[in-house]
C-alpha cells in the first residue's frame, strides 16, 4: 500500500497550525449540582471573559442535564467547561460513569449569548483548549479518585483540589 507523506488536507492543517494560540483557563470552584460533585472551569478565546453570570448559567445547564444522569451509570462525579470561544459559547458535561468511562454533552450557541445554548449535533467532540483541560481532568480523576490513599471522602478533597489553571495549548 502506498503511503501518502503528507494529508489531503495540509493545508487547512497548516491554516489551523498559523492561527494557534494559548487559551486563558481558570478554576470556577467546585459545586453540588443535582447530586454530583462538579468541578467547573471557564476557558477564555482571547478577547472574550466569563462572567460570574455565564457561570451560573452554565450550572444550570449541567443541572439539567445531570439531573438523568443516574440512568447513563454516573458515578457522581462531573467537570463543567465554559468555553467563551471566539466564534461562539460552548459548555461541556463531562461525567465518569460505571466501568471506567465518561458521558459527554456539548452545548452550543453564539457567542455572549449563553441563554441561546442547545446541544450540539451529534458527533461534537471537544476542541484542542477544551480536550486539554478534559486530559488534566482525566489524570486528576485516576491520580485522586482511583489510585488515590484514605477514605472517598479524602480523595474527592484531593480530587477538588486538583484543578487547572493559566494557558492551555
Amino acid at each position: 500500500m502506498d503511503e501518502e507523506r503528507t494529508p489531503a488536507r495540509a493545508s487547512g492543517l497548516l491554516a489551523l497550525a498559523e492561527a494557534h494560540h494559548a487559551r486563558a483557563v481558570r478554576p470556577l470552584g467546585s459545586h453540588q449540582v443535582a447530586g454530583h460533585a462538579v468541578k467547573a472551569y471557564a476557558i477564555e478565546a482571547p478577547g472574550r471573559a466569563v462572567t460570574e453570570q455565564d457561570a451560573h448559567a452554565a450550572l444550570r445547564i449541567a443541572a439539567d442535564h445531570l439531573a438523568m444522569a443516574q440512568l447513563r451509570g454516573s458515578l457522581g462525579l462531573s467537570v463543567v467547561l465554559l468555553h467563551a470561544g471566539g466564534d461562539g459559547d460552548y459548555v461541556l458535561v463531562h461525567t465518569w460513569i460505571e466501568g471506567y468511562m465518561s458521558d459527554l454533552a456539548v452545548f452550543t450557541g453564539p457567542a455572549g449569548d449563553i441563554g441561546a445554548l442547545r446541544p450540539g449535533r451529534t458527533g461534537l467532540a471537544p476542541c484542542v483548549w477544551e480536550a486539554a483541560v478534559l486530559a488534566h481532568e482525566r489524570d486528576a480523576f485516576s491520580r485522586r479518585v482511583l489510585d488515590g490513599e484514605g477514605d472517598m471522602e479524602a480523595r474527592l478533597a484531593a480530587w477538588r483540589a486538583d484543578v487547572l489553571a493559566g494557558e492551555v495549548r
